[in-house]
């Protein structure tokens, strides 16, 4: 743990999550070897900080460091800037030119945005890998380095590999070490001190004084989704530093300055411009869907319940309340007496519940807050259907309306092994 709480110290890195903590853990751990490591997390999460640490604690951090956006780089251009090439390879190379590989040998390259890189690429990259080989665009002459490769994306390789985008003997040769970078929604108890600590550094630059929010504003803050992750967090306290006129900021000022902060990820279907949708967003919004039918089928029931137990009971509303009939589906409106209750519920088994109260009105109540969650909602659905079928995920995936693969992500995310 000391030595965690020194590389945080030495890299700046804030936070005390269980999966940020494991992430470093595996970073320091793989450093000093010369493993080739992939890096995977959400836009915005740090990524290239985590690259950076493994060279800064590997025997190379003598020796040069380089970070590539391989994602940004034209297609056509790629190979000349990774590899280098000779004089007149093509239009424009008027001279000889250093690739990445060469110019950095001995040290260590960063691939960010791998998922991206155009295939005859990955098979040089592949090369490389493998044997320290490459050769430069325009010639037949093979070189040879020594780079170590930490690569990263941002998307799962795995499903471009299936889609035959992304080579799947470079897949397994890049993941040699994987580091799973948590997003900041997954480590939310630590936006409070990021946030601090960004305010803190925009008040220390633009010379002013720091803003400081409140409990409930620092509520709002962790409720929300934050899909740019870390970047997206400091952007807004750097705008709050600048923008805000009060010192102490309040839920009100920052859903003022920020109205985003009130938007909910609810489920969807995601417009692919074909009509299909990912396997896995169909799934868990099935999932979603089918636990608010069966809430609106337990309401139903209740609401039932009510209305025969005060016709049954002749109770009385309080006073200002009215009572709403709800009318079972399998019965006319109009026809609807609490006799056809009494008889449509003795042909289903039911007992009429008869309460004998001496106060004639209804007793008072408590209100019990419901976990409304989508998450909560996705694990209880999960969780009951895994019961219902004894453990066995296939029945429980089709019951659900799932892929078995979805439902075994999803066993895997909310630890229901």
């Amino acid at each position: 743990m000391s030595n965690l709480q020194t590389i945080k110290q030495r890299f700046s890195i804030i936070g005390s999550s269980e999966l940020l903590d494991r992430a470093l853990s595996t970073a320091a751990r793989v450093a000093p070897t010369d493993l080739t490591v992939l890096i995977t997390g959400q836009s915005g999460v740090g990524k290239e900080v985590f690259s950076k640490i493994i060279h800064d604690l590997s025997n190379r951090k003598h020796n040069n460091f380089i970070a590539v956006n391989t994602g940004a780089i034209p297609s056509g251009t790629i190979n000349s800037e990774l590899f280098g090439h000779e004089k007149g390879a093509f239009t424009g190379a008027s001279n000889d030119r250093k690739g990445y590989f060469e110019s950095v040998n001995g040290g260590t390259i960063f691939l960010d945005e791998i998922g991206d890189m155009p295939l005859d690429t990955q098979a040089f990259l592949l090369r490389v890998l493998e044997s320290g080989e490459f050769i430069k665009v325009g010639s037949s002459k093979v070189q040879k380095t020594d780079v170590r490769v930490v690569a990263a994306t941002n998307v799962d390789l795995m499903d471009k590999v299936r889609k035959g985008k992304f080579r799947e003997d470079l897949y397994y040769r890049l993941n040699t070490v994987p580091i799973r970078i948590p997003s900041l929604k997954e480590r939310a108890a630590d936006i409070p001190l990021l946030f601090r600590k960004f305010l803190v550094d925009f008040s220390s630059k633009y010379r002013t004084t720091s803003v400081q929010l409140d409990p409930e504003s620092y509520a709002l803050l962790q409720s929300y989704s934050w899909p740019g992750n870390i970047r997206e967090l400091r952007n807004l306290a750097e705008q709050l530093s600048v923008m805000s006129d009060e010192k102490i900021v309040s839920p009100e000022d920052l859903i003022e300055l920020f109205p985003q902060l009130l938007q909910r990820n609810l489920p969807m279907i995601p417009n692919t411009g074909n009509g299909s949708s990912d396997g896995a967003t169909m799934g868990e919004r099935d999932i979603l869907y089918k636990f608010l039918f069966e809430m609106k089928a337990d309401l139903k029931d209740l609401k039932n319940l009510v209305y025969g137990l005060a016709q049954t009971n002749d109770l009385e509303m309080p006073q200002g309340e009215k009572v709403q009939p709800y009318y079972p589906s399998t019965l006319p409106a109009n026809d609807f007496q609490p006799a056809d209750y009494q008889i449509d519920s003795e042909k289903r088994g039911a007992k009429p519940i008869i309460i004998n109260s001496p106060n004639t009105s209804y007793q008072p109540t408590e209100t019990v807050e419901e976990n409304l969650s989508l998450e909560a909602m996705e694990k209880e659905m999960i969780g009951k259907a895994l019961k219902k079928h004894k453990g066995r995920r296939k029945e429980a995936a089709e019951d659900l309306g799932i892929s078995e693969r979805t439902l075994y992500r999803k066993i895997k995310e909310y630890e229901l092994e």
